[in-house]
């Protein structure tokens, strides 16, 4: 795309990388790419303790950030369903679950394709990897009375992570 605005990267995890936004923010999703929530929604509803995107808020809309719930040290208070629900980056690397120029995984990965990063490749394996992760929906509807929110909290946080609805 000509004229496509430019993102400089320069945090604790990367450096050195710029990216073109090649569609309009928030828009121009993959046909079958059907996010829940913004990526401001989910920090404000408070997702991975408080501690995701802390040193890099510079790369992102200031506006994200209003009535974020962040934190400097992994607080899972700070999360909407009040519990633990990350695993060490550590763990996503030795599993092979960081892919492309994303080094924080698939919550970067998606606040750069709601901003207008497209990336082939990438996309659709992490478009796939969100489609897979529906499945923890059914298991909330299989086990849950309806309207009980609090009824498997990790599950659901983790579905709000994902950008699904954990509210089923």
């Amino acid at each position: 795309m000509e004229n496509a605005r430019q993102i400089s990267v320069s945090d604790k995890m990367q450096s050195d990388y710029t990216y073109a936004l090649e569609a309009k923010a928030g828009d121009d999703f993959a046909p079958d790419f059907k996010p829940h929530f913004s990526p401001q929604e989910m920090l404000k509803l408070g997702v991975f303790e408080g501690k995701y995107l802390t040193d890099c808020t510079q790369e992102f809309p200031t506006e994200w950030f209003d009535e974020a719930k962040l934190s400097p040290t992994p607080d899972p208070n700070l999360n909407y369903f009040g519990v633990k629900s990350r695993q060490p980056l550590g763990v996503w690397r030795d599993k092979g679950w960081i892919y492309g120029p994303d080094p924080r995984g698939w919550f970067q990965w998606y606040c750069r394709y709601y901003l207008g990063r497209r990336l082939e490749r990438t996309d659709r394996i992490q478009i796939g990897r969100w489609k897979g992760f529906a499945r923890h929906a059914g298991q909330v509807r299989a086990n849950c009375y309806p309207g009980d929110i609090f009824c498997r909290p990790r599950q659901r946080q983790a579905l709000l992570q994902w950008s699904h609805d954990p509210f089923i």
